[in-house]
């Protein structure tokens, strides 16, 4: 059995699109995570009611944040909101192991295989399989695992993946995002429920 613990601190928040975007913009002219940090705490920036919330969705959000590349950091803060949700949702799953592997062999195989919904019992099944090789995912318990459930359906939805009536959306994200994906990690593209061929045109 392999022990290995995926990380599954995402139990609060959700994309945090509008925080991610906000310290993106302040991040790139200081290029210091340090100094983004201490700016946050002293303004504010994030607006939050503690000092405990703000440092929490500080941390978190940041944590994804440092996924990105340079470009992707600067693309983030020029883009429209739909390509914002599906880079915020691509760096939710480089972040958690867990998250990515949901995304490309649960989300992303139902899509190609013409299956358009998504339910609660496909997560559950999914877990249920993990749990199988990763001993750590026994011990969480049932109120914990019915949480991540509900966050990570909740991603979903504000990244415009998953409707509310539990329907996966076709990914459809723009030229720019598309070519900046193509010429990085393509691993990226595994993330979103798309099919490949439609994609080749894109860059030429």
């Amino acid at each position: 059995m392999n022990n290995d613990r995926y990380s599954l601190s995402f139990t609060t928040g959700g994309l945090f699109h509008r925080e991610s975007v906000k310290l993106a913009e302040l991040y790139l002219p200081l290029g210091d995570w340090d100094g983004l940090r201490n700016a946050a705490i002293s303004r504010n920036i994030l607006q939050s009611r503690t000092l405990s919330t703000l440092k929490r969705v500080f941390s978190e959000v940041v944590s994804r944040l440092k996924t990105f590349s340079p470009e992707e950091l600067h693309f983030l803060v020029t883009a429209g909101p739909q390509d914002q949700g599906y880079l915020l949702w691509l760096a939710v799953c480089r972040r958690y192991t867990f998250i990515g592997e949901f995304a490309v062999e649960v989300v992303r195989e139902r899509y190609l295989t013409l299956k358009a919904d998504l339910c609660y019992d496909d997560f559950d099944s999914f877990f249920h399989k993990k749990s199988e090789r990763h001993s750590g995912l026994d011990k969480i318990t049932p109120a914990t695992r019915a949480k991540l459930r509900q966050v990570l359906f909740k991603m979903l939805r504000e990244a415009d993946i998953l409707s509310a009536r539990n329907l996966i959306n076709p990914a459809i994200p723009g030229q720019g995002l598309l070519s900046l994906l193509l010429r990085g990690n393509r691993r990226g593209i595994s993330f979103l429920p798309v099919f490949e061929p439609d994609l080749k045109t894109v860059g030429q």
